[in-house]
């Protein structure tokens, strides 16, 4: 008996011509794909005429899955993805696949799409560590590998497994073993490519490639949809793909196949033009976020390359960053996006020049750059729109991109597999941009300047010294608001916190410098997107790291990698270390890249790791602020250790500095009450002082809100920031109070809150404030005479800064003025950047092994030149003060801070010009007076001297001399000794 005829309405025999043309039309691994989806390929059989009077057809539409039969026409998939039903849910799986020839009756071929709203939370696959893909699939997929994938890792091939099959168990169960195969490699290559990959296969009919792209921690929601926009723009057709996001159990991991067809005459081969196009805007992908102007409007519409609008948004955040800080009136972010985006040819004609300055691809440069330069400034110089006041405005800002580019002495902007910028600048580009710019910065010319920029955030590294170290901090902006206002003033903040480090890093050979990076989390306002900004936070600070070793990996001298075209070129070590924002997990995998990819300095690009002195564990930089309380008190009469007194702080008994300066006074000072404490979830006001037992419990381990009101004394009072309710319009927060009838809760509004919080660390009085946390300048020209009290006395007489900055200049100068003192930051928390020094030495001189070894005994030899360094200048900056009472103490800082500087930069170049005397007896042992006990007396330890880099061994002598010269000198014997010696040399005896 025949087969019925189609009739073209769903029926029976249209069902059977639907079910015989997709058979023969669509590739076997669809129905290998769909065949745990019965359902929808029996309406896709039914159906499959309805799309000649409807552009698609709804085949599943489920909480967790959506399936669409759509018309393959130009766009289509784009079209999809920017639906708001697809484009605000997170996509766990995406296949899409074409049919070979057009539907029955209609010019366009068939298009699947297939959506899964499935992630699998870090808790969950963290949860399933123990379990086993069953052997048969462990067995199939293993064999393909080999086939396959002959350079594959077998080593971690049951771990990656295990990832696939945790997040998509059913997709490895339907999937042929080949294709899990090639999602592994996929994976695998990912991982050791540093969370960015690309490969291009092509395949041998027609002009078809396979096209194979992985990212770690991949932008969340729109990310896909900007891949598949590339391929549009570059008229790549996407015949097939498949796309996996899973969870890694720290972040996610994107692992897409995309099968394409050139539209143009070259095929997408490895080296091609076409591949080049789509390398560049791939990574450009972690680079150029999907809600930039630049992006919508400038690269969707084909105005520049994704490459030009990342470079463009870097120019803006450069210019605002730089220009804003001293006028923000003038150049806020809106008045710097206008500029760059009103006139995208300026923009352009930047970056021609950025282009000439620094593409490896342009063989006569140093002749193009001098001539594309003048037309540049002249393009600049004559930008006139008939607006005088705008045209000033744009034109400076224009002038500022100039000025960039023209000091940029390398940059990783042409490295194809980077996640985020990195420009290194002559320091010079500051005097270029003139005083009406620095005229609100200290007074001195750093060394070097970087710039970073990604898609998530900018920066800037800031260093005052060849050899410099300082703390890498990150600023979350969780608002618009936070964005702008802290995108202008971040340079300046990062430049005086810079600065304060070089005075701080007096003691050791390291000048001082700081890593300040901006993140934008502006769009995570709801609380269940608290671990995106987790996310966002490591793809920020692994992409910079990245970017940083781009840049700063060299060999003799000069960047290594040859898309880098290096106008320094020279070795540059520089030193990092955790602040703000910077978790345990980042601090290993940065110390463990810089290894891998082969910096200089290996894990000791990155301090407190586990091959390190753990800054909580040790409580090292809380060691030298308890020692300058302990000291300034004795000067105010109190010994701490017996007397009673109080103290107030801000900084809560889970941070670094605050928790662990807690912990030793608690320790030494049974007699101390803690009158305030303030952290960023809680306030606890108790003018008993702080229950003791109730502080141990929570100390070092839980924030202050975790504080047990209970505890209070009668007076006292607790306000807690966290765990806010609504009613109505109305946010309303905790405030619990111990009065003569016991606890009393109550909810105040965010206004009185904000108020009471706010007063708290002017008002409350104490014996001594140790402000060890909080954002800089809490305490400003503007607020300074709240610190005084209604009878005229300070609420404090005694302050010793643990917190960078937390008192301004100005403000400082007022309070001493009042009979304060002040032991500034410089001084007091500097102990926290010698450890971190000494840290770098051990991992410079001790094998991992040796150090874990010896790790208790080392910390101790830290701790005690800690100490040491603490009280020699606590006891020098109060001998000058009884010396010159009219010097105020925080000057007296500074100028030792300069004096040891200034000391250090000279010898410095004295000991670099003449290597040689770093092996004299006289010079070594000045050396070695430097280093922990443990390498100092241990001839195994001692003769590894050898191995220090030549710069290090000059700048080590230049330390410890620089520094012994103001604390151990006497400065009259000193002069009369250089007066003998002047006589002696120059009237010789006859």
């Amino acid at each position: 008996m025949s087969e019925p005829t189609t009739d073209g309405k769903g029926g029976v025999s249209g069902k059977t011509e639907n079910r015989r043309w997709l058979r023969e039309q669509m590739t076997p691994y669809f129905f290998i794909t769909m065949k745990d989806e019965p359902e929808a390929l029996g309406i896709l059989e039914r159906e499959l005429g309805s799309l000649r009077g409807n552009r698609r057809l709804i085949l599943a539409d489920r909480d967790k899955a959506q399936i669409l039969a759509v018309r393959n026409y130009p766009g289509s998939l784009y079209e999809t993805l920017t639906l708001r039903e697809v484009q605000e849910r997170e996509i766990s799986f995406a296949m899409f696949v074409h049919s070979e020839g057009a539907l029955p009756g209609l010019p366009e071929s068939l298009e699947i799409q297939r959506f899964e709203f499935d992630r699998k939370s870090n808790e969950e696959i963290n949860a399933g560590r123990d379990i086993t893909v069953p052997p048969a699939v462990r067995a199939k997929v293993r064999k393909e590998l080999r086939r396959n994938y002959p350079g594959f890792d077998m080593g971690d091939f049951d771990r990656l497994l295990r990832l696939i099959w945790l997040n998509h168990e059913r997709y490895v169960r339907v999937a042929p073993p080949v294709r899990i195969a090639q999602v592994l490699n996929l994976f695998q290559k990912g991982n050791q490519g540093g969370g960015l990959f690309l490969d291009v296969e092509p395949i041998a009919a027609g002009n078809e490639s396979r096209v194979h792209f992985a990212v770690g921690n991949p932008p969340q929601k729109d990310f896909l949809i900007q891949i598949m926009e590339i391929f549009k723009r570059l008229e790549l057709g996407v015949n097939r793909a498949y796309c996996l996001i899973i969870s890694n159990g720290v972040h996610p991991y994107f692992l897409g196949t995309f099968y394409v067809r050139s539209q143009g005459d070259e095929p997408l081969g490895c080296g091609s033009k076409p591949y080049i196009r789509l390398r560049q805007e791939l990574a450009t992908t972690q680079i150029l976020a999907t809600r930039s102007y630049t992006y919508r409007e400038l690269v969707v519409n084909g105005l520049m390359s994704g490459e030009d609008a990342s470079l463009v948004n870097a120019f803006i955040a450069f210019c605002h960053s730089n220009l804003a800080h001293n006028q923000p009136d003038r150049f806020g972010l809106d008045d710097v996006q206008g500029a760059f985006h009103s006139h995208p040819e300026m923009g352009l004609q930047l970056i021609r020049l950025f282009r000439v300055r620094f593409d490896p691809a342009v063989a006569n440069r140093d002749e193009l750059y001098p001539n594309v330069l003048a037309e540049t400034a002249r393009e600049v110089e004559g930008y006139n729109t008939g607006h005088r006041h705008l045209d000033e405005v744009r034109r400076t800002i224009f002038r500022c991109g100039l000025t960039f580019i023209r000091h940029i002495m390398k940059t990783n902007f042409f490295v194809p597999e980077k996640q985020a910028l990195a420009f290194r600048l002559d320091p010079a580009y500051l005097t270029d941009l003139g005083t009406d710019f620095t005229a609100d910065l200290p007074p001195a010319t750093p060394f070097r300047v970087t710039f970073f920029f990604s898609r998530y955030g900018f920066g800037y590294h800031i260093g005052f010294s060849d050899i410099a170290r300082g703390g890498w901090r990150t600023v979350i902006a969780r608002s618009p608001d936070d964005f702008t206002t802290n995108a202008a003033t971040l340079f300046r903040e990062n430049f005086v916190l810079a600065h304060t480090q070089h005075f701080k890093n007096k003691d050791i050979y390291e000048g001082g410098s700081k890593l300040v990076m901006l993140l934008d989390a502006s769009d995570l306002m709801r609380a269940r997107e608290r671990e995106l900004e987790i996310w966002r936070l490591y793809k920020l600070q692994y992409g910079i790291t990245n970017a940083f070793l781009d840049i700063f990996v060299t060999d003799n001298g000069v960047a290594r990698n040859p898309a880098v075209v290096d106008y320094y070129r020279e070795d540059e070590p520089i030193e990092l270390g955790p602040d703000e924002n910077m978790h345990d997990g980042m601090i290993e995998a940065i110390a463990r890249l810089s290894q891998r990819r082969g910096y200089m300095l290996g894990i000791g690009i990155m301090s407190s790791k586990r091959v390190g002195i753990n800054h909580k564990e040790y409580g090292v930089t809380s060691t030298g602020v308890v020692t300058f309380a302990e000291i300034t008190m004795e000067e105010r009469g109190i010994d701490i250790r017996r007397d009673p007194f109080s103290v107030k702080f801000t900084g809560g008994p889970n941070g670094d500095v605050a928790g662990n300066a807690m912990r030793i006074m608690l320790e030494r000072c049974p007699k101390m009450k803690i009158t305030l404490i303030l952290d960023g979830t809680a306030a606890v006001a108790d003018p008993q002082g702080a229950d003791h037992e109730e502080l141990r419990r929570i100390l070092l381990a839980r924030d202050l809100d975790a504080f047990d009101p209970a505890t209070l004394s009668p007076g006292g009072s607790m306000l807690f920031r966290t765990g806010s309710r609504k009613e109505g319009l109305r946010e309303l927060y905790r405030k619990v109070s111990r009065g003569p009838a016991g606890l009393h809760e109550e909810w105040i509004s965010i206004d009185e809150f904000s108020r009471e919080y706010g007063e708290l660390p002017f008002t409350v009085p104490a014996d001594i404030f140790i402000p060890a946390g909080g954002r800089p300048e809490t305490i400003d020209e503007g607020n300074w005479e709240r610190f005084i009290l209604p009878d005229g006395t300070p609420s404090a007489r005694v302050i010793v800064e643990g917190a960078n900055s937390f008192i301004t200049p100005a403000a400082r100068i007022e309070l001493q003025k009042k009979g304060i003192i002040i032991m500034r930051d410089a001084s007091a928390n500097k102990c926290g950047v010698i450890s971190s020094s000494y840290e770098i030495i051990a991992n410079l001189l001790l094998s991992e092994e040796e150090f874990m070894a010896e790790k208790e005994r080392y910390v101790r030899d830290v701790l005690e030149i800690l100490e040491k360094r603490a009280r020699d200048e606590a006891r020098l900056i109060l001998k000058r003060h009884r010396e010159q009472s009219g010097l105020l103490f925080t000057d007296i800082s500074n100028a030792l801070s300069t004096e040891i500087n200034s000391n250090y930069t000279r010898l410095f170049r004295f000991f670099q010009e003449r290597p040689e005397l770093c092996r004299q007896p006289l010079y070594r042992r000045a050396i070695l007076s430097h280093l922990p006990r443990m390498l100092r007396e241990e001839p195994r330890y001692r003769r590894r001297l050898t191995r220090l880099p030549p710069k290090y061994l000059s700048a080590i002598l230049a330390a410890e001399i620089g520094s012994s010269m103001v604390y151990k000198g006497d400065r009259e014997t000193e002069f009369e000794d250089a007066i003998r010696l002047h006589l002696t040399r120059t009237f010789p005896t006859e």
